[in-house]
């Protein structure tokens, strides 16, 4: 019941069809915050209570333990990203999903629940402007005051740095705009935070089989937060610039998209003739919900974030890391 946890609670909440029974926190003090609620400081006594689902927002080293347990118990899973600290983690899972055969497992890729991801994926579903050429994503935040005592740079919690924590996202929307990668390059470094065991900046070439090339860059030394997203296409091109978060430290989120123009069909020539689009609403936490629920009811056969698509990004990780560990 940290800050993700309290985040998925108040989706929960004004959801129709959810009731939140019961928490589980290794703070006791919880407890008083939720006090018609059961509560327990150990997530194996939780998971005796009678209920349906479980929502987990736990250190990346807990979360595969619980995943399994609940799928054990029989119940539907949805758990936070990363899918846990390496790819042994997402196949363990997996095989506890297979084992439950109905139950339903998804993760929290929230960023693919974007309005401006969505309009982005219908522009390019729509061939309007051709097959995607290639492809280039910035995701970096400041750190801040508490980088180095954080959890996050504990690798035996967290099993990797900001590419795992943050960047995973923007791997995740690379692979779901231009398909498998077959072929990567990087660099994994420690530009600036020292004295801990994880990356600040990973630098990642990848391409696909079919020649589409993806550049991403995941920083925690982007003093001014920053996401953007690129994808050219044949005919023209799209971006996405700032995502709402909780913090609005981003900037606004918006997709500008645009038809090439050559010099025979504009005078100012490299400068086409652009449409912006800008969203004030950050719903991804509740469109996750709402789909965590379609499933459940049988309502949609598999989540948009499914244990397949947690799996291939988590190869994928971790080839960016092996790749970056050989230079």
């Amino acid at each position: 019941m940290g800050k993700m946890g309290r985040i998925r609670k108040q989706v929960l909440d004004v959801h129709p069809d959810f009731d939140v029974v019961a928490v589980c926190d290794i703070n006791e003090n919880v407890a008083t915050e939720f006090s018609k609620i059961y509560f327990s400081s150990k997530w194996e006594d939780i998971l005796s209570y009678e209920f349906d689902a479980v929502i987990i927002c736990t250190y990346n080293d807990v979360s595969p333990d619980i995943v399994c347990s609940a799928l054990d118990r029989g119940y539907h899973v949805f758990c936070g990203k990363p899918p846990g600290r390496s790819v042994k983690d997402t196949r363990r899972m997996i095989a506890a999903e297979i084992a439950a055969r109905s139950r339903v497992l998804q993760f929290g890729f929230n960023h693919r629940f974007h309005y401006a991801i969505m309009e982005a994926k219908a522009i390019v579903d729509s061939g309007r402007y051709g097959r995607i050429l290639w492809s280039r994503g910035v995701y970096g935040k400041a750190g801040g005051l508490h980088f180095q005592k954080n959890w996050r740079t504990d690798k035996s919690l967290s099993g990797g740095g900001i590419l795992l924590d943050q960047g995973i996202h923007m791997v995740d929307l690379m692979r779901y705009f231009l398909g498998d990668f077959v072929d990567i390059k990087s660099f994994v470094e420690q530009c600036y935070w020292k004295g801990v065991d994880i990356e600040d900046n990973a630098f990642a070439l990848m391409k696909t089989s079919d020649g589409k090339v993806a550049m991403i860059h995941s920083s925690a030394t982007q003093w001014k937060h920053k996401f953007s997203l690129d994808l050219f296409m044949e005919d023209g091109y799209l971006c996405v610039n700032g995502i709402l978060s909780s913090t609005r430290s981003y900037g606004e989120e918006s997709i500008t998209f645009a038809k090439k123009q050559f010099e025979d069909e504009a005078k100012a020539f490299g400068r086409p003739r652009e449409e912006t689009i800008y969203f004030d609403t950050d719903d991804s936490w509740r469109l996750e919900i709402d789909e965590f629920y379609d499933c459940i009811m049988g309502q949609k056969e598999q989540p948009l974030s499914n244990s397949t698509d947690a799996l291939k990004v988590m190869e994928l990780i971790e080839r960016i890391y092996i790749a970056g560990d050989n230079n």
